[in-house]
This record gives C-alpha cells, sequence and structure tokens, in this order.
C-alpha cells in the first residue's frame, strides 16, 4: 500500500483509519441529530448548526467532526494521483492537490443537499430554508478551490499555437511575465479588498435570510487567501518548469485515453 503512496508514506494507513473513523462517528451523530429532530419538539436544526453558541456542545462536536472528516478525507485522496493529473514535482504541489481533493468532496456534497432538498420538497411537502444557500455557500469555495487546482496542472488558460512557436528562452520569459501579472494582480486584489474582508469576517457579515449563513463573512477572505494560493503554485509551477525540455501540444493531449477505455469496457459489458 505504502509503495503506491504519493507523498504520505507511513503515514497512509494511520490517516485512512482516521478519516474511516471520522467518518462513521459523524455519520452516527447526523442520524441521531435527524432522528431528534424528527421525534422531539425543539431539537437540533439546520438553524443551530451555523450558530454553535445556540446549539451547545453538541453542535460544537458536530462540526468538528466535519471538519476533522473533510482533513482526512482529502488528506488521503490527495495521495493517489489520477490517471490524467501531473506529477507533483513543485513545491506547493501536495497543498494544491489537498485543497483540490476538498473541492471533489464539495460537489458531493452539493449533490447530497440538493437531493435531500428534491425530496424534503417533493416527497414530503417540507422544503427547507437552508439547502440552497448552503449549496452556494459551498460552491463559492469549490470553484476557489478548482482554479488553485487547475494552476497545478497547469489546465489554466495558455496559446500553445503561439507558446510552441517560441524557442526556449522566448517561453521562460513568457512564463515570467505570467507569473509577474499574476503577483501584480494579487497585490491589486489584496489592496484593494483587505479592509472590506476584514470588516466582513470580524463581524461574521451573514446572507440576510431566513438561515442567514455567514457566506460574505468568510467567502470575501477567502478568495484573498485563495488568490495568495494561486500566486504561489504560480510560482511553484516556474520554478518546477524552468529546466525542463520544451513541450510540444496538439489537439491528442485534450483525449483522455483512461475515461475512453472505461467507455468502451462499458459498452462492451451492455452487449453481453
Amino acid at each position: 500500500m505504502e509503495g503506491n503512496s504519493l507523498w504520505l508514506g507511513g503515514l497512509r494507513q494511520p490517516i485512512k483509519q482516521a478519516m474511516i473513523g471520522c467518518t462513521a462517528l459523524t455519520a452516527i451523530l447526523y442520524v441521531w441529530l435527524v432522528g431528534n429532530r424528527i421525534f422531539v419538539e425543539g431539537a437540533i436544526g439546520m438553524h443551530q448548526m451555523i450558530r454553535p453558541a445556540e446549539g451547545g456542545p453538541l453542535v460544537t462536536v458536530m462540526l468538528t467532526l466535519i471538519a476533522l472528516t473533510l482533513l482526512f478525507t482529502s488528506l488521503f485522496l490527495s495521495d493517489t494521483r489520477g490517471a490524467i493529473e501531473q506529477e507533483p514535482d513543485g513545491f506547493f504541489d501536495i497543498l494544491s492537490l489537498v485543497c483540490s481533493r476538498l473541492a471533489m468532496i464539495s460537489i458531493a456534497l452539493i449533490v447530497i443537499v440538493m437531493f435531500y432538498e428534491v425530496v424534503s420538497r417533493y416527497v414530503f411537502s417540507r422544503p427547507t430554508l437552508w439547502a440552497n444557500e448552503l449549496s452556494l455557500w459551498i460552491a463559492a469555495f469549490l470553484f476557489l478551490f478548482a482554479g488553485q487546482y487547475a494552476m497545478q496542472q497547469r489546465s489554466h488558460i495558455r496559446i500553445y499555437v503561439i507558446y510552441d512557436m517560441m524557442p526556449r528562452w522566448a517561453q521562460k520569459t513568457s512564463d515570467v511575465i505570467s507569473v509577474v501579472l499574476i503577483c501584480a494582480f494579487t497585490f491589486a486584489l489584496i489592496w484593494g479588498g483587505y479592509n472590506d474582508a476584514m470588516r466582513r469576517m470580524l463581524r461574521m457579515e451573514t446572507f440576510g435570510t431566513a438561515w442567514d449563513p455567514a457566506i460574505p463573512g468568510t467567502v470575501k477572505p477567502a478568495i484573498l487567501i485563495i488568490i495568495i494560493l494561486v500566486t504561489i503554485q504560480a510560482i511553484s509551477n516556474l520554478i518546477a518548469d524552468w529546466n525542463k525540455a520544451p513541450e510540444h501540444h496538439n489537439p491528442a493531449d485534450e483525449i483522455d485515453e483512461t475515461e475512453i477505455e472505461n467507455i468502451r469496457k462499458t459498452l462492451e459489458e451492455d452487449k453481453r
């Protein structure tokens, strides 16, 4: 198992066990809270989940378990490289991979939240006040982390038609200019948005709805923090790619051979 480890090595198994344990405890506590909500008047609900002071120690325990589950799951999943993913070779790549796994988990969480809303609304005629806002809250972080992952994978926009025609020294010059522009953009964004982000975060500004989550108070600071991570990743890419041989690209590079092979196997199994 450790032979397939990307970076955890001997920590892979303990991280896996911690992930399974936290996930199981989270699921048990979730079922208990849902059961209480159904059968006990005034039980803890989603309103209290974003207000730990009102929900008491049980809400704090639940939120801590959710955070630990996401952390250990992201760490464990980042220890495996996908078939079309680039090998991490920069000093910042591992952190970006961990964040990317958190973004992937977020997609599943959004699906679960929306599925719950659909069933609750159309089967039991009991629409929620929180599903839409929670999905928006999660999606905001999903898009931010996805940008960091795209930078790590070199999947951001680059005009290869021109880039491939350049000599290596000109490619390096273009890369340096790109990173400098990214750094300048980050500096301007922080310069203009820091005070506003701090005000929103310190007063934990809410969304102003019935559920009233702290979307502005968390997302605005997160934008500044993650754009810094994207910038560091861009610098990491520049350093890692500096001495690499020139690469040439063509449309065939965008074809996912693994996915095509999986589709072919699925079609063959369906014919049987």
